[in-house]
């Protein structure tokens, strides 16, 4: 993220069209199939590629390949903090979802917003969420080292204690949600930050093990 996330803050500030893809919202159904809301960002959204190749739609052909029925919703929207997800929660997260993958805080620390508002916000989604019996996947994201030790210190832990605070509601936490993505030249489209298509295949990769317990104790759930 890391050494051009001054030159990319402009460029994520600015970006803050919706990018939701509202045909592939969960509804209510017996079909089976778990679904879930990747409820997050440009990164979730995958700001500069085709919608084929963003987080939401590989990760659900990665299920799939494993023979996992699941559908994950697009509800990222580029420059979108963690307050303004609180702000769109009832209409991002609709009626019959049955977990959440949450993506956000890479904007308030890009735009250096005090860690405790952004903890405050990432908190009561989680709140929200596990009390509408939606279990909650809490992905963490990393500040910048330009930003200081003292800001690094009080953002980077809030999101693995967001999650703890609700694991007994079926929350749980994934470190980073960039990780071996972040700082590499070749996931990375030329603004810094924004993964490639690539980079995309990594970050599922990586965090489709927390996925599967995430759809595995959904089900147990029901």
């Amino acid at each position: 993220m890391i050494q051009s996330v001054i030159r990319f803050a402009a460029v994520t500030i600015a970006c803050a069209t919706i990018g939701l893809a509202a045909s592939t919202a969960p509804a209510k159904s017996d079909d089976g199939v778990v679904k879930i809301v990747a409820l997050g960002d440009s990164l979730t959204t995958g700001f500069g590629l085709p919608s084929n190749d963003a987080f939401p739609a590989k990760l659900t052909r990665a299920l799939a390949a494993k023979g996992i029925a699941a559908a994950v919703a697009d509800a990222g929207v580029s420059g979108d903090t963690a307050g303004g997800g609180l702000a769109r929660l009832a209409w991002s997260v609709p009626e019959g979802t049955d977990a959440v993958i949450l993506e956000l805080g890479a904007n308030d620390m890009l735009r250096g917003i005090d860690p405790k508002q952004t903890r405050q916000a990432i908190r009561e989604i989680v709140r929200q969420l596990t009390e509408r019996r939606i279990a909650v996947l809490v992905c963490g994201m990393r500040a910048a080292p330009n930003l200081g030790e003292d800001y690094a210190r009080a953002f980077n832990p809030l999101f693995a204690e967001v999650a703890a605070t609700f694991a007994d509601r079926n929350a749980s936490f994934y470190p980073f949600f960039l990780d071996g993505v972040a700082g590499d030249p070749k996931l990375n489209q030329p603004d810094g930050l924004h993964p490639t298509s690539p980079g995309v295949d990594v970050i599922v990769a990586r965090i489709l093990p927390k996925v599967e317990d995430l759809i595995a104790r959904v089900r147990k759930a029901r």
